[in-house]
């Protein structure tokens, strides 16, 4: 989850045969640029590191990919099988996670003007691992995916027809998150997760997300 001046990362192992996973490793490199520092915990919530480094040795997202990848093979011998990525807009052609290639890529460039804050950090990492190891899987997993499903009213702004069709519509975002509650509010919550429930998702990045029966 690659941010302007962050890096955040979780690293899972396969656990037996069914495909669950186990959370090995949770971590971050934030003030990227400015005053890096690395910070991971295990398991079991202890601090695996906890170091600053230069701004010079960490000055971009794809230094700090080095760092942190150099230290999960150097300290904590994993080796990568696959990588999912949060990518903040999929545009109106996806809606559901994606198997990275480079065309991909390249399509997903095009929104960088609707998510321009959002979409160049998102895409370096996998710009970076495309060049660095492009026989490694990489799949982008969006934050509009979960709102694909919107009816035509919920969709459209009042506009002229050409516009919705140049892209200008209700994206809906943090879907991951809201995909995320409508998966565990049936488990927490059974009696209201089959009605409407408003969901709202508070950080450096507000929104709402009306649900009806799990659904944007």
């Amino acid at each position: 989850n690659a941010g302007s001046s962050s890096l955040k990362f979780q690293v899972f192992a396969l656990k037996g045969s069914g495909g669950e996973l186990d959370c090995l490793v949770k971590g971050q490199i934030d003030g990227v640029g400015t005053r890096p520092r690395l910070k991971a915990e295990g398991t079991d919530k202890k601090a695996l590191i906890d170091q600053t480094y230069d701004a010079d040795k960490i000055p971009d997202l794809p230094a700090a990919i080095q760092v942190a990848g150099d230290w999960l093979r150097s300290t904590q011998k994993v080796n990568l099988l696959a990588v999912g990525h949060r990518v903040v807009h999929g545009g109106p052609d996806f809606d559901r996670p994606v198997r990275v290639t480079t065309e991909v890529a390249t399509h997903l460039e095009r929104y960088v003007s609707l998510a321009p804050l959002h979409q160049p950090n998102n895409l370096a990492p996998i710009r970076t691992l495309l060049d660095r190891r492009p026989e490694l899987p990489q799949v982008a997993c969006f934050d509009t995916a979960f709102h694909r499903g919107h009816g035509a009213l919920a969709d459209y702004y009042a506009l002229p027809e050409r516009f919705y069709k140049e892209g200008v519509r209700r994206y809906g975002f943090h879907g991951l998150s809201y995909e995320y509650i409508a998966q565990r509010l049936p488990q927490v919550a059974p009696n209201i997760a089959k009605g409407r429930v408003i969901v709202a998702h508070l950080g450096s990045g507000a929104s709402m997300c009306a649900l009806a029966n799990g659904r944007s």
